[in-house]
């Protein structure tokens, strides 16, 4: 009976299918439906206006420790930013599926990000770049362990923006399905209970509406953060 539990708990991570076909794709393919696009008139509507604001503004604090040099980036930055948002948001309705709570594909957004940013440094400033593996001022006996540490430091960094942007999606979505099915129990045995824990319920959807919204920004400063040390 428990190990039943259990795989119903996890089964909101499997990816749906139709006829066969996983819906990944179209999963992904929300996000850019979603996005207001402009229409060919004199004067921008509200919807319009607010979209362009926001992005503007977010931009600008992206890409704020980002030299000059890699403001090019900015257009790709904004537009990872904007595709993790709506997914992560998405997959807080009902019936949904959340496409970035799969580890394969945050780091399949990740790990060519970060390499680009690292192949950047190497072409533009290979001996900056290099010099990172080494602080100045090591003593001699120290520098193999040094170097070796932060190669693997670094050769972590994909790895660790994939598995924090997952795990704090997963964990989110299995504490609101645990607290959702409490509830639903305890609505014929204790109704007090459950109208407090239906108010617990509420609060930590409000909570999880911040992380999804905070995780997007904290992938994308981050790889903006690799850019800097490469430009």
């Amino acid at each position: 009976m428990t190990m039943a539990t259990n795989l119903n708990l996890f089964d909101q991570f499997l990816i749906p299918k139709l006829l066969g076909v996983p819906m990944l794709i179209p999963a992904l393919l929300m996000a850019s439906i979603l996005l207001y696009n402009p229409e060919d008139r004199w004067l921008s509507n509200p919807t319009t206006t607010i979209q362009y604001w926001l992005i503007t503004k977010v931009t600008k604090q992206i890409m704020t420790p980002v030299n000059q040099p890699g403001h090019k980036w900015s257009l790709m930055l904004i537009s990872l930013l904007t595709f993790l948002l709506i997914n992560n948001l998405l997959g807080l309705l009902p019936y949904t599926f959340t496409p970035t709570t799969q580890l394969s594909m945050n780091l399949a957004l990740a790990l060519p990000l970060w390499m680009a940013t690292v192949l950047t440094g190497l072409r533009n400033k290979p001996s900056a770049s290099l010099a990172h593996l080494l602080p100045e001022g090591t003593p001699t006996p120290l520098i193999p362990i040094l170097i070796l540490i932060e190669s693997i430091s670094l050769l972590i960094r994909p790895i660790a923006l994939a598995v924090r942007l997952t795990a704090n999606l997963t964990a989110g979505h299995l504490l609101i399905h645990l607290i959702a099915a409490t509830a639903l129990n305890l609505l014929t045995t204790s109704p007090l209970l459950a109208v407090l824990t239906l108010i617990i319920l509420v609060l930590l959807m409000l909570l999880e509406i911040a992380v999804a919204m905070i995780q997007a920004y904290v992938f994308t400063l981050l790889l903006s953060l690799y850019l800097q040390e490469n430009v």
